[in-house]
């Protein structure tokens, strides 16, 4: 496994910090403290690349750990270049709840959101 500093993860991507205190919530819900929050891309959705975010205890061969808030995110290599320089935040208002992930390597999108190309 290859595990990376946070200047190397600020090139793959960025948990802020209300994503981060999300995410440590959701974990502590869970009482589990072997998990790790993955991101990844995978083909799929209307636009030909999904976003996966999930919860993962696997460590895999190449993966780029990183800690924001003292939460642990893992990006696989494959998943890195598409991954690089975005940033994941956690919005709860009136008019959007979730994750987003504001990725500067998206050329479009679909208007789910969930796909980029």
């Amino acid at each position: 496994m290859t595990t990376s500093t946070n200047a190397t993860a600020a090139s793959t991507v960025v948990l802020t910090d209300v994503a981060a205190q999300k995410v440590k919530a959701l974990l502590e819900q869970e009482g589990r403290d072997d998990l790790r929050l993955r991101v990844a891309v995978q083909p799929g959705g209307c636009s030909g690349l999904r976003y996966q975010l999930f919860f993962d205890e696997r460590s895999l061969d190449g993966d780029i750990v990183s800690e924001f808030g003292g939460v642990q995110v893992v990006v696989d290599r494959m998943s890195a270049p598409y991954l690089a320089g975005a940033t994941i935040d956690f919005a709860d208002r009136i008019d959007a709840q979730g994750f987003t992930i504001d990725n500067p390597n998206a050329q479009g999108s679909c208007a789910c959101g969930d796909s980029f190309h």
